[in-house]
C-alpha cells in the first residue's frame, strides 16, 4: 500500500513538473492561428480580405522591441487590424512603453481599431490610483500615431462593396469581477453602443467573450475578443480550463464559433499576467480570411 502511494505521488509529482516545464516553454513563443469565415454578406466583397485580431499582449515583448511580432503581422498583409484590448497592464507602478511601442507601429500596416480591455477601462476610471495622466498620454500617442479608438463609439468603412460598421464596447468594469457569473442582455449592449444596423457587416470588439449571446442577439455579425488567455491550460477536445472570474470550461475560449450568419472569434491572447503559464495553448496572431460567397 505505502509503496503504492509513493508511485503514485511520485508520478503526480512527474506530471507537475512536464507541466510547469512545458508552460514556461510555451511562454516563448507564438503561433499564428488560421480561420476562413463565409457568409452571404460576403456577396459584396470582390477579393478575400484579411483580418487580424491581436489581444492582451501585457507588455510582453518577442524579440527587440517586439520586431517579430510586428514582422508576423507585416507578412500576413491584412486589412484591418483588432484589438479588443489589454495590450498593457494596469497595475500600480507598471508603465505602458512595451506595449505603446508595438501598437504605435501598426498603422503603417492597416486601419487599426482598438477598444478597452480590462486593464485599460480601470487604469481609465480609476486615475487616481495608476496615475492622473498615464491611461490619456497612451491613448493620446497611440491617437497621434493613427490608431483608432473605440470607447463605445463606432467607426465605419467600405471593404469593397460591403459597408462596415466596427463598434468597440465598455461594458461595466462590475461585469469582470470574480467569482460571479454575470447577466447581459441586448439591451444593455445597445445601452452602450446604440442600435444595432443590419444593412451593414457589424464587426464588435469586445473584450470579454462570455456574453457572445448578448453581443449575437443585439446584431453583431463578428464578435472578436480575448481576456480568457485560452483557458490558460488547454485539453485538446475540451478547450480552456478556466477563466480569469475562476468559471471552469468556458464556452468561448480560444477558437472561432460560428453560429448561424454569426461568429466570434476569440484569441488565446499574446501574454499572460499574474499567472504567467500556459500549457497547450501557444500565445497567438489571429488571421480571419472574410472569404466572398
Amino acid at each position: 500500500m505505502i509503496k503504492t502511494l509513493l508511485i503514485l505521488c511520485a508520478v503526480c509529482l512527474l506530471l507537475f513538473l512536464i507541466l510547469i516545464a512545458e508552460g514556461r516553454r510555451e511562454l516563448k513563443f507564438f503561433k499564428v492561428t488560421r480561420y476562413k469565415l463565409n457568409v452571404p454578406k460576403f456577396r459584396a466583397l470582390d477579393s478575400a480580405k484579411k483580418v487580424i485580431l491581436l489581444a492582451d499582449l501585457h507588455n510582453k515583448v518577442y524579440g527587440t522591441k517586439n520586431g517579430e511580432l510586428l514582422d508576423a503581422v507585416r507578412r500576413e498583409k491584412p486589412d484591418m487590424i483588432l484589438v479588443p484590448g489589454d495590450m498593457l497592464v494596469g497595475k500600480d507602478k507598471v508603465y505602458y512603453k512595451e506595449a505603446m511601442e508595438f501598437m504605435a507601429q501598426l498603422p503603417s500596416i492597416a486601419p487599426v481599431y482598438y477598444s478597452l480591455g480590462n486593464h485599460e477601462q480601470r487604469m481609465k476610471e480609476d486615475p487616481q490610483k495608476y496615475g492622473d495622466s498615464i491611461f490619456r498620454e497612451y491613448r493620446d500617442k497611440l491617437k497621434e500615431s493613427g490608431v483608432i479608438f473605440l470607447e463605445n463609439e463606432m467607426a465605419e468603412c467600405m471593404m469593397d462593396r460591403l459597408p462596415v460598421r466596427v463598434l468597440g464596447i465598455e461594458l461595466p468594469m462590475s461585469t469582470y469581477e470574480k467569482f460571479k457569473r454575470h447577466d447581459v442582455s441586448a439591451r444593455d449592449i445597445e445601452d452602450c453602443i446604440g442600435r444595432s444596423e443590419s444593412d451593414k457587416y457589424q464587426i464588435l470588439l469586445a473584450h470579454n467573450p462570455a456574453f457572445f449571446p448578448a453581443y449575437k442577439n443585439w446584431g453583431a455579425d463578428l464578435t472578436v475578443s480575448g481576456h480568457l488567455h485560452g483557458g490558460i491550460i488547454r485539453i485538446p477536445g475540451l478547450g480552456g480550463i478556466i477563466t480569469p472570474q475562476f468559471v471552469l470550461f468556458p464556452k468561448y475560449s480560444g477558437e472561432l464559433t460560428v453560429e448561424g450568419e454569426q461568429a466570434i472569434a476569440v484569441s488565446r491572447g499574446l501574454g499572460t499576467h499574474t499567472v504567467n503559464l500556459r500549457f497547450c495553448n501557444y500565445a497567438e496572431v489571429v488571421v480571419i480570411e472574410l472569404i466572398p460567397s
